[in-house]
């Protein structure tokens, strides 16, 4: 397992759990809202019958829900296993590759698949949380007035894009002011669950697990289908593991026992003991439990408290894009880092966009929470279901768990996540079909992307072919190539294969440079690296002919600049003095068109090269001189 970057220094401090409090926990601290208003919601198609028997059943379903799920499979085992402190469905693809030979490559790939499908569907889970959750918020003023309902749509499209708009301002800067509100907000919901319970304390008894079994054994027609919007109170579970990245295992796992989960459970039991007193408040039982004088107060908080609900599947879909373009299922994604002492918290802007679009589209087009609501747990369902089973095999592979340790585990986990899927499946005629279309568009996108890239990769290798051999050829050549004065640097992907460019260059000018550097570029997984250790040459064993190979390390907090990088070369490394302030860069470009006999279907070529145009401008990105830079292509049929 790998160990977060800062966990060991400063884990539990409570500067990074506050902020922790205010990014990982909006999601599942605010489903107390509408989670047991959905239960006996008289509309949905499948309602729970309002009883003594059924609510006790209800509250205890989730209670035991949150507890295996959340608590057991998430806090206690999936977030166990990070790839470098990152975590998230890409981190655990990450380890069943590393495991491929204990796993067999063909189980290995499937789960892979598995993995990129649950990444998917995260990606739906990102954009119809902060659709539910603010309007769900919003939707409270009704209880107030009811007048101010043709506000609910046009107030929460405004909060939506207030916070993405602050999303560059990153996740640390985001998380210190969005942690104290949490604070208050699960203090102030705990306050009120306790004052419920106070009047009706039997519904403790709830905690029995028999309440919750019973229920399901003796109402299976009614709590099968109750699983279905039971689910509600487990979203943002995977959050809480795509964001670990951004804090630390232990902060998050410190926050989560000692305050979320208390003051949400009892906020659930405070609203079951309210429904036993009055159940003609199933309608907005979240709302009505608070005092009269203090609901416009708790309106606010709680729209401010999901506005913080959207921002933990924001930071986590960011998360989950960088690393997905970091193993291959995406483009080169211009990802930001914005912090110095934690490498995981980053804001991606093209998938800040993409989700403000997909956010308000899905705002002014179902309206209300309940609308979303029969559409919210399928991808949450999915994408649960496969990080168990991903775990499950880490486990048995890569920590040579006993097969008995892994079965024992892992039946009574997977039936519960199997139970919950299979109940959201009969909401697809009622909007489940929304996330896991988006879900599939995604899944296809990064499939598509993995196999062309590969594709590109095998074709591109043939045509730059070996570098060495490349240098050599060129310093033999008969007649002898005309070197022209100055210095070219041309940027290439590794020490292994020729830059296209280099290639292009010789063959269509018959010129090269005087002083000729082949530049790869490398990120390290420190914020910073020193001048001193930027900078390492390989003469390819022709110095003396001025070509030399440069690997430039940079931090992944440092803007890679690279006219400074070249300019601590010393001559005795190179060959004589490089003229720098005149030097030209030559940039490789890939152009990609559809071949006689594409390599993949038709309509999955264009969508490959659809795809490639999102890939962020390399000249910008490493400060080259606009005016001293050259770009050649070389044309390559997929």
């Amino acid at each position: 397992m790998g160990t977060h970057p800062d966990t060991g220094r400063k884990g539990l401090g409570a500067g990074l759990a506050i902020s922790a409090l205010g990014v990982v926990f909006g999601d599942i601290g605010t489903s107390p809202i509408y989670t047991m208003q959905t239960l006996f919601n008289p509309d949905d198609p499948h309602p729970v019958p309002i009883s003594h028997d059924n609510i006790y059943g209800v509250v205890s379903l989730v209670f035991w829900s949150v507890m295996l799920i959340v608590t057991i499979t998430y806090v206690s085992l999936v977030m166990r296993a990070d790839n470098d402190g990152e975590g998230g469905v890409m981190a655990l693809i990450t380890l069943v590759k590393q495991s491929s030979n204990k796993l067999g490559r063909r189980t290995a790939s499937f789960l892979a698949a598995l993995g990129i499908l649950g990444a998917a569907l995260f990606f739906g889970d990102s954009m119809i949380t902060p659709a539910i959750s603010v309007l769900s918020a919003v939707e409270g003023s009704k209880t107030i007035d009811p007048g101010l309902s043709d506000w609910v749509v046009p107030i929460t499209a405004v909060i939506i894009i207030a916070l993405f708009s602050v999303q560059h301002r990153g996740t640390a800067v985001v998380g210190r002011f969005f942690g104290p509100v949490m604070i208050v907000w699960f203090t102030v919901i705990g306050a009120c669950g306790v004052g419920g319970i106070i009047r009706e304390p039997e519904i403790l008894r709830a905690l029995n697990p028999l309440y919750a079994l019973s229920f399901m054994a003796g109402h299976f027609h009614i709590a099968f289908f109750a699983l279905a919007a039971v689910v509600l109170s487990v979203t943002g579970a995977e959050a809480l593991y795509a964001d670990m990245g951004h804090f630390g295992r232990k902060p998050i796992t410190f926050a989560w026992l000692l305050l979320v989960f208390p003051a949400c459970m009892l906020s659930y039991f405070g609203q079951g003991a309210l429904l036993l007193q009055n159940p003609n408040v199933h309608d907005a039982p979240f709302f009505l439990l608070t005092p009269e004088w203090g609901r416009l107060p708790m309106v606010l908080l709680a729209t401010a408290a999901t506005v913080i609900a959207s921002q933990a599947v924001i930071t986590g879909a960011f998360s989950v894009a960088a690393q997905a373009a970091h193993l291959g299922y995406l483009p080169r994604l211009r990802i930001l880092h914005t912090s110095a002492s934690t490498m995981g918290q980053i804001y991606v802007p093209w998938i800040n966009s993409m989700l403000l679009i997909a956010v308000l589209t899905l705002v002014f087009a179902f309206r209300s929470s309940a609308a979303l609501g029969y559409a919210y747990g399928m991808a949450v369902t999915g994408t649960i279901t496969i990080t168990t089973l991903l775990f499950l095999n880490i486990a048995r592979a890569r920590w040579n768990w006993p097969l008995w340790s892994v079965v024992a585990i892992g039946a009574p986990l997977l039936t519960v996540d199997l139970l919950f899927l299979a109940a959201n499946l009969t909401k697809l005629v009622h909007g489940a079909w929304l996330p896991l279309l988006i879900g599939l568009i995604a899944f296809t996108v990064m499939t598509t992307w993995q196999d062309g890239r590969a594709v590109v990769t095998r074709a591109r290798d043939a045509v730059e072919g070996p570098l060495r051999q490349f240098v050599e050829s060129i310093v033999t050549s008969e007649p002898p190539l005309t070197r022209v004065p100055g210095t070219a640097v041309f940027l290439n992907r590794g020490i292994e294969t020729a830059p296209l460019a280099m290639r292009a260059n010789v063959k269509y000018n018959r010129m090269l440079h005087e002083h000729v550097v082949v530049l790869s570029l490398e990120t390290a997984t420190v914020p910073r690296v020193a001048d001193g250790a930027r900078l390492a040459v390989d003469d390819l064993g022709y110095r003396d002919d001025g070509i030399i190979h440069v690997t430039a390390t940079y931090g992944y907090m440092d803007r890679p600049d690279v006219p400074a990088a070249l300019a601590q070369l010393n001559s005795a490394q190179t060959e004589g003095p490089l003229d720098l302030a005149g030097a030209t860069y030559f940039l490789s470009k890939v152009d990609l068109v559809m071949g006689k006999e594409p390599s993949m279907a038709p309509w999955r070529t264009r969508l490959f090269i659809g795809t490639s145009y999102i890939t962020s401008d390399a000249a910008a990105y490493f400060q080259l001189p606009s005016d001293r830079t050259v770009i050649l292509g070389s044309r390559i049929e997929v």
